[in-house]
């Protein structure tokens, strides 16, 4: 809903505060069950939209790992249900390597700094309090508009949107979901164009067990220790090149970024591709190679029981990110190929999750699209909205395999580069800037104004 500028800066400092709080919340998820206290948000976000005038419900999934959904009814049983979706936890943190406390929440200058500013505690904020406006305002729409904050998302949905998809449907119904990752300004010679999420990679981790023979460790020679030959499969997996794939999603993103007329022919040839990304700073040349590159990531290893024992098992955990169209099988042939037919022969490959593993994707043909490039062309005039593909997974995926279109969104300052934003996922000295949710914010109340016209 269309709002003036002294209602919006009240709105934003609602949003900075809000933040804060999560942030200092410490909603850390290791991935393991009792990780997370993703309630400490859950009731926070509660606190903050009772009496509103929504229907608030907290969905508990395990003890402590509570997610929130708040509905406001629309005037047209008919109209499409509009999802706000931002999750509440964040990833664990290497104080040592930080300027400041990550969970402290501090504004320094224009800046609210912590785990979670970036990912996505900002967009979980902004959306609460972009509903909650709407809310107090007794401004209705024709169709309902869902707040949902959920647990759980990094480590994969199984305590937050997988279950509650599944299982409380009835909670959670809708017809459109607009969540993270999108709204990052480019500013071109033709000016600004602005990606926002329509696909994600898929997550096709494997558990790599390699066997060998227990022995003395004081009499190594010869031995068929299973962590030297980790070690060396690992280092296999790191060297493999599945080889690049130039389809329409990454032709727009590298014709987006305005590079020069010779890096963008190098982006665009798999054969020239890898000495384009070499010139590139790390965080964006990462980001460039994941959007194009079925990825491997050897994260976790387990093995051995004693100092003085050859192991003769090891276990690699290895995440493997899968582009729009290939399959588990692509997957296991991909690491017979890195790995070799002379080490398979020791080698068992088994999933990492019993989930559906394909990438997935949502059409641009929808109203809500629509209403997502008025409302960034109110801010940047002329501004080009292009979908692009995350090479991370998000809730949003348990929706498009439900059949609703979901957009990863929110609109950014043009203060920070990409490369520089993608550097602060999961990164150290995390942050968010003010503007970014100040315009953020005002993207959800112009996306509803122009969604059920």
């Amino acid at each position: 809903m269309a709002v003036d500028e002294t209602t919006l800066d009240t709105l934003t400092e609602e949003n900075a505060e809000l933040l804060q709080a999560m942030i200092r919340n410490q909603c850390v998820n290791d991935g393991s069950p009792e990780s997370g206290h993703e309630t400490r948000n859950a009731n926070l976000l509660r606190d903050e939209l009772e009496g509103c005038g929504a229907d608030i419900e907290i969905l508990p999934v395990l003890p402590g790992r509570d997610s929130i959904v708040a509905r406001l009814p629309g005037t047209d049983p008919d109209a499409p249900a509009l999802m706000l979706m931002g999750h509440t936890d964040v990833v664990p943190v290497s104080p040592e390597g930080w300027k400041v406390d990550p969970f402290g929440g501090e504004r320094i200058g224009n800046e609210i700094w912590g785990r979670g500013a970036v990912d996505m505690l900002n967009v979980t904020s902004s959306m609460a309090v972009a509903f909650r406006h709407i809310a107090k305002s007794n401004k209705r729409y024709a169709g309902d508009i869902i707040y949902f904050g959920v647990a759980d998302e990094e480590a994969g949905g199984v305590y937050g949107a997988r279950p509650l998809v599944e299982e409380r449907w009835d909670a959670l119904q809708c017809d459109y979901v607009l969540t993270e990752y999108g709204g990052t300004p480019l500013m071109g010679d033709d000016g600004p164009i602005v990606l926002l999420t329509t696909a994600e990679k898929g997550a096709d981790g494997q558990i790599i067990t390699v066997s060998g023979e227990p022995g003395h460790g004081s009499m190594p020679y010869r031995t068929d220790n299973a962590i030297s030959k980790a070690a060396e499969i690992v280092r296999r997996i790191e060297a493999y090149n599945p080889g690049a794939k130039i389809d329409e999603l990454f032709t727009g993103r590298v014709k987006a970024q305005n590079f020069d007329a010779e890096t963008e022919a190098k982006l665009l040839d798999p054969g020239r591709i890898e000495e384009a990304l070499a010139e590139m700073e790390p965080a964006l040349a990462r980001n460039l190679h994941s959007c194009c590159h079925t990825s491997f990531s050897p994260n976790i290893i387990h093995g051995g029981t004693k100092i003085n024992t050859i192991p003769d098992k090891v276990e690699l955990e290895v995440d493997i990110r899968i582009l729009p169209g290939e399959t588990t099988e692509d997957v296991q042939r991909h690491l017979h190929a890195a790995i070799g037919p002379e080490l398979m022969g020791s080698v068992e490959l088994r999933p990492w999750s019993d989930e559906e593993r394909g990438s997935t994707s949502s059409s641009t043909e929808t109203p809500l699209w629509g209403a997502l490039v008025d409302s960034i062309q109110m801010t940047y005039p002329g501004a080009r909205v292009m979908p692009s593909m995350v090479t991370g997974g998000t809730d949003a995926r348990f929706f498009r395999r439900r059949g609703v279109p979901s957009y990863g969104a929110g609109l950014l300052s043009a203060e920070v580069s990409l490369g520089e934003f993608m550097s602060r996922f999961h990164g150290h000295n995390e942050r968010i800037d003010i503007e970014s949710l100040r315009l953020t914010t005002k993207l959800w109340l112009d996306v509803c104004d122009r969604l059920w016209v």
